[in-house]
């Protein structure tokens, strides 16, 4: 492992930054092979459909979702979740205000650029 984040993180006093309309992303862990970050979205926002060679799993907090995955679309609310295996086009759009927790392996790198990574 060369790169990691503390290993304990305070979720108040960590990093929000705006990722998008109505989107806010909290790095809360990482290392070379996870990540795992809290997101924000406001009614509306939306994830816009793209794809990555992470694998993804999304749990959702609060709110309520409308997620699209390499052509399937259904609507999640709290308690739900969703997985996303790598290079499959997935998006989302918030319809009730909510959070999602994200985790990814390997680590996504474009999302540290901030970071000291």
């Amino acid at each position: 492992m060369k790169h990691q984040s503390e290993v304990f993180i305070n979720g108040e006093r960590t990093t929000r930054e705006s990722v998008g309309t109505g989107l806010t992303r909290q790095i809360l862990g990482y290392d070379d092979s996870i990540l795992m970050a809290r997101v924000e979205f406001e009614v509306g926002a939306v994830g816009e459909r793209h794809a990555h060679f992470h694998s993804q799993v999304a749990y959702v907090v609060s709110g309520e979702f409308d997620v699209w995955i390499d052509g399937v679309e259904t609507r999640l609310g709290p308690g739900d979740s969703f997985y996303v295996a790598p290079n499959l086009e997935h998006g989302a759009v918030c319809r009730k205000a909510g959070v999602l927790i994200d985790v990814f392996s390997p680590v996504r790198e474009d999302f540290l650029a901030g970071e000291t990574y």
